[in-house]
């Protein structure tokens, strides 16, 4: 059902100019309750505005990367150690904007065969699977009030407790939010405020 969906789903791209591009794989796998994705924490650096939050693995386009998918893949192999097969790959999200920097985020969806083992580099601390329907879990999410570059604001989340001590929030939510999307039926899109 996700492979027909995705290879069916024409994916929304936008055109206009960004300080930056980035691009970043959803990588799914079969494990003991369905279908689960993988997850990155990544490592706490100052000039890094996505320091120490939980991600999909991938980074910034480099002028020698050929399109947003070499870039996925290139920084997958990077992060995480994993080459990726043209065969795991099922097909792209809409891409988003940054709600506070000046980024275009490509997301590009594979399945992969079985749990790999994974290599990470200095970028990446660590790295968990969580099943789609704990994601969708109306109980996980909530409504916290934080701050973030400067401006306090209410931010959907998802609490991962029992998977990472973090929460699961911004680009990376939202690009959950999209690929849920595309399935309704699986889709429970409750907030609930902590």
């Amino acid at each position: 059902m996700i492979r027909t969906r995705l290879s069916q789903h024409q994916p929304q791209s936008i055109a206009e100019s960004f300080t930056r591009q980035a691009a970043v794989a959803m990588l799914l796998t079969l494990g003991e309750q369905g279908q689960e994705v993988l997850f990155i924490r990544r490592a706490e650096h100052d000039d890094d505005p996505w320091s120490g939050d939980v991600a999909f693995p991938g980074g910034g386009v480099e002028a020698q990367d050929n399109g947003a998918q070499q870039t996925a893949e290139r920084e997958v192999r990077k992060e995480i150690g994993l080459s990726l097969q043209p065969e795991h790959y099922l097909g792209q999200l809409d891409d988003l904007t940054g709600a506070y920097l000046s980024v275009r985020v490509c997301c590009f969806v594979y399945l992969l065969p079985e749990k790999p083992q994974l290599k990470l580099n200095g970028e990446v601390v660590d790295t968990f699977w969580v099943p789609l329907q704990e994601l969708q879990n109306p109980d996980r999410r909530r409504t916290a009030n934080f701050t973030y570059r400067g401006s306090r604001r209410n931010h959907p989340i998802i609490n991962l407790e029992g998977y990472c001590e973090h929460f699961l929030w911004g680009m990376t939510y939202r690009l959950l939010e999209s690929f849920m999307a595309l399935f309704p039926k699986l889709n429970h899109s409750t907030n609930k405020k902590a």
